[in-house]
């Protein structure tokens, strides 16, 4: 769903993941063997953004080890292959991607669901050029606007924000400008008049003065606002056949996150930031003071226990039908279950603060 070229974070990932993957005592993917360890090779969207933190945190705060269960974790690069895609056609096991693609594979006859909700909001928000004149949606008439790419999650939000005020898709022009500093050219050289992006690119926006935040659908409230109810997004997606066949590897790494987002619940977005590698917190967008004042403005959109959020399939499914990417025959029990984090809470005496949606057996 996004593509970013990442420099030291990328190596940092990758090299994690060789360690991991060299540490495997069953050496075969999602599957341990008696007594062994399962291997689950998962890529995330994007995994030095804010919104996808909690998968490396979980790696540096040891929940993958303590959970019984190897994680090799890898990230999009700009101009390869999605997430989302790579885990459908077999190349990884899980990606850390938004919920709304479980909806888009149904519709292509794939049978993918997400199997830990980490957010009950997009994280994203419109940030807009000093002087585009744009402060909502209903401004986007006659503008270009820039997304991570065409047909990505934050397309098809752009499109739904401007349905809801009224504006057509074909009133205005989308172009695919990344993320960070490619997303930062073009608002500053006037490429677009807006960009949706996510922290910590966000933070450098604001803090270069070169644009401002116009549309919030960064935070669970925000994202009320601007869509209508919780919008989940960053989630782990997989699929169903998969899941199916390895069900102790999926409860482990499941258990992990929602360790991780009980963790982050309970901890301060400087906690936060010291756990994570310093090329993420630090690098030439961001200071690592901008970096976890991004993070306590927008810590909101993190759930505190993996539970798929009460009326959040439905209005991520309202999104995609007003679209045109869908239609109200899309079965919702299948794109998602709450097993899974019902059972990881339940184990470690946590107690769920989400309303959770009725969930796929």
């Amino acid at each position: 769903m996004y593509r970013r070229a990442l420099t030291a974070s990328l190596v940092t990932v990758l090299s994690l993941g060789a360690v991991t993957a060299c540490s495997s005592s069953s050496g075969s993917s999602g599957s341990g063997g008696s007594g062994g360890t399962p291997t689950v090779r998962l890529m995330v969207g994007g995994i030095d953004k804010q919104i996808y933190l909690p998968f490396q945190l979980a790696q540096s705060l040891g929940f993958y080890k303590k959970y019984g269960v190897d994680v090799t974790l890898s990230t999009e690069q700009d101009g390869g292959t999605g997430a989302e895609d790579a885990m459908a056609s077999g190349q990884v096991d899980m990606a850390g991607a938004w919920y709304n693609h479980t909806i888009d594979f149904q519709v292509k006859g794939k049978a993918v669901e997400d199997i830990v909700q980490l957010s009950g909001a997009p994280g994203e928000r419109e940030m807009c050029a000093t002087k585009s004149g744009v402060h909502s949606a209903a401004d986007f008439k006659g503008k270009t606007l820039g997304v991570t790419d065409l047909g990505s999650g934050t397309d098809t939000l752009t499109q739904f924000l401007a349905a809801k005020k009224g504006v057509k898709t074909g009133d205005f022009h989308r172009i695919g400008v990344g993320a960070g500093s490619t997303a930062i050219a073009a608002l500053q050289n006037g490429k677009v008049a807006c960009v949706m992006t996510t922290q910590p690119t966000v933070a450098a926006i604001q803090k270069k003065g070169i644009g401002y935040s116009a549309v919030d659908a960064a935070t669970t409230q925000g994202a009320t606002a601007a869509t209508g109810g919780a919008w989940p997004a960053a989630g782990v997606i997989a699929r169903t056949d998969w899941v199916d066949s390895h069900k102790d590897a999926a409860q482990k790494v499941v258990d992990a996150l929602v360790a991780t987002m009980h963790w982050i619940n309970t901890h301060s977005a400087a906690d936060i930031a010291d756990k994570l590698p310093q090329s993420f917190v630090q690098n030439q967008l961001v200071t690592k003071a901008d970096y976890i004042a991004a993070l306590t403005q927008d810590k909101g959109q993190f759930l505190p226990d993996g539970i798929m959020p009460a009326g959040g399939p439905k209005n991520v499914l309202a999104t995609e039908e007003l679209v045109g990417h869908a239609t109200s025959k899309v079965d919702l029990g299948t794109t998602f279950t709450n097993d899974f984090a019902l059972a990881a809470n339940k184990k470690e005496g946590f107690t769920t603060k989400t309303a959770p949606a009725g969930s796929a057996g």
